[in-house]
């Protein structure tokens, strides 16, 4: 990239969030071009590629990394996939927007904050995409003006019509409430330290063995407590939702105060039906900062230690969820990178 052209993206992974990434690129975001994809299904990827000019189409990671005009890489592959492509990046010096999770556990999370600190200077950022939303944002200004006081509980409501055939248990925590983590990581500025499971009958909705919905409390270290209900066969729409309680007063976002109608006796609006509509302008506004902040030679956003501290939440997760009882978080010391 060089003055005003435009930064060239490698894109990885083109299945329905990589696709939808290309075409954010290709039509939303201004000052950059997809100008490679790599996706295993090679006939999926040149889909997806099709009609954009110069965009050069990969089955490996690497090779996209290496073509001509990439400046950045989208890693939006699966999870346990990220590692080898994060690395990858990190070989070429390049700037990553990687799609959360930043790897699928702990410790290979840890592995890539420390692959990142032995650069000197941070490369990923981690599609968290929640503070890029509008009411989050709003939410977190309130909250750093100091008004209304020390925050005390954090509620979160994370709910979705339908959970996709391979979801299981523990895919509530790791795939669902990973984004609770993060927020609840983000708005109070607290390391969470301990992660309780509790799980009522399970919903006539939800698939045989699936233990839906579930709810999970979350200790931190500033002597704060959240807790998720996460819903993910609610039947009716798709619903993320937060409250916080603070010595002297309180703040909610998610109400969905869209169009109302009053009409044949009758008042009311419609449900959000799945992320890509609720999220579509934090997904589009994430992209465009990640963009500029990298034309101006930084890297922002959520890093990678967030996505190894969400790992390690998650992972106690799933352990209070299989073993029950309260799970302490174990966290590595934290590097001074990402002080």
């Amino acid at each position: 990239m060089h003055g005003n052209e435009p930064l060239g993206i490698a894109v990885i992974g083109t299945g329905r969030m990589g696709a939808d990434h290309v075409r954010r690129i290709d039509r939303v975001v201004s000052g950059a071009r997809v100008a490679a994809v790599a996706d295993t299904d090679e006939e999926r990827a040149r889909g997806v590629a099709a009609g954009i000019d110069g965009c050069t189409v990969h089955t490996d990671p690497a090779a996209a990394m290496a073509a001509a005009g990439v400046d950045a890489v989208l890693v939006a592959s699966p999870g346990p996939a990220h590692e080898a492509a994060l690395l990858a990046a990190f070989e070429r010096d390049l700037p990553v927007l990687c799609e959360k999770p930043l790897t699928p556990d702990a410790a290979s999370a840890l592995r890539v904050v420390e692959a990142e600190q032995a650069l000197g200077h941070r490369r990923v950022q981690v599609g968290f995409m929640r503070r890029y939303d509008a009411e989050y944002v709003r939410l977190k200004a309130l909250l750093e003006t100091g008004r209304l006081g020390r925050p005390l509980m954090l509620h979160h409501r994370h709910r979705n019509v339908a959970s996709p055939p391979f979801f299981t248990s523990s895919m509530l925590i790791t795939d669902s409430v990973s984004h609770e983590v993060d927020v609840t990581r983000w708005l109070l500025g607290h390391e969470i330290t301990a992660v309780t499971v509790l799980t009522p009958a399970s919903s006539p909705g939800a698939p045989e063995g699936l233990r839906d919905p579930q709810f999970v409390v979350l200790e931190t270290d500033g002597g704060a407590l959240g807790d998720v209900e996460i819903f993910v066969n609610c039947g009716f729409g798709y619903q993320v939702q937060a409250e916080i309680v603070c010595e002297r007063g309180t703040a909610r976002v998610g109400d969905d105060h869209h169009l109302v109608t009053h009409t044949d006796g009758r008042w009311g609006g419609g449900i959000t039906q799945d992320w890509t509509e609720r999220f579509a302008q934090a997904y589009d506004d994430e992209l465009r900062a990640w963009v500029d902040t990298i034309r101006r030679g930084e890297v922002g956003g959520p890093g990678a230690w967030d996505g190894y501290a969400a790992a390690a939440v998650c992972e106690a997760g799933v352990r209070a969820l299989e073993e029950g009882g309260r799970v302490k978080v174990e966290l590595a010391e934290r590097p001074a990178l990402y002080r």
